[in-house]
């Protein structure tokens, strides 16, 4: 089996000494690039992480980080069910969305059980359901600058109240396997697990799988957004931005 670490070690100096196979010009890639680019050389851009049977879940699946936003703007959505929320979709998109928990519900479905692997060392096997970013994406039409799909959700951290978000590039936001869950084994989202909409992104670790999805913004650049390195965690914690796994 290929590893994020096995992928790192066997690969990432035969990477780092190389040049790239691109333009022909020496490089010196980080760890993270080496990661990314034998992760999708390797294993291929469609592999599909593994998928089990539904008496493989887990008994328990813990909620991890936000627990619930508690935001005067989340609690009013939650206390009508989510009733009157709406994911919208713009930035560098030909036609920008507003879709309701109902619509989104209407789209083709994938169904998937997986499991997902914390950067904190635990795991769980949990059943997700919900519409690939795919067709969402193409309801929506990608101008050609658009590089990131960006996700904005409805948490909020610490006393300055900074805005939770993260990003995938198209490669992953295209990935079969990467949906908008809306349900979890069965039942609409808890608002510990991220009601009313997750990002399921199953070749990375948890930390990308943003929970309280309010919006998502296509961009030719990550630089403007937070302090620029992709993602909450990646911004004020230094983890990658690349989480393969």
């Amino acid at each position: 089996m290929i590893t994020r670490r096995g992928l790192i070690v066997t690969g990432g100096a035969t990477l780092l000494a190389g040049c790239d196979a691109w333009s022909g010009s020496p490089v010196l890639l980080s760890a993270e690039e080496a990661h990314r680019y034998l992760q999708r050389t390797v294993n291929g851009r469609a592999a599909l992480a593994r998928e089990f049977r539904p008496e493989q879940r887990s008994p328990r699946f813990r909620t991890n980080g936000t627990a619930n936003p508690n935001t005067p703007e989340y609690n009013a959505l939650a206390a009508n069910r989510f009733a009157g929320w709406r994911l919208q979709v713009g930035g560098l998109v030909v036609r920008p969305l507003s879709l309701s928990l109902a619509q989104l519900r209407s789209l083709p479905q994938r169904a998937q059980i997986t499991r997902h692997d914390c950067v904190e060392g635990w795991s769980a096997i949990g059943k997700w359901q919900g519409p690939r970013l795919e067709t969402i994406l193409q309801l929506a039409g990608l101008r050609d600058g658009a590089r990131y799909i960006v996700f904005h959700c409805a948490d909020v951290f610490g006393q300055r109240r900074i805005p939770y978000y993260e990003s995938i590039d198209l490669v992953d936001a295209f990935h079969p396997q990467t949906i908008l869950a809306w349900a979890m084994n069965d039942a609409p989202l808890g608002v510990g697990h991220g009601a009313p909409l997750r990002l399921r992104v199953e070749r990375q670790l948890g930390y990308k799988h943003a929970k309280y999805v309010m919006r998502i913004e296509a961009v030719a650049s990550l630089a403007g957004i937070g302090r620029g390195k992709g993602g909450f965690w990646e911004d004020i914690a230094g983890y990658e931005w690349y989480g393969g796994i």
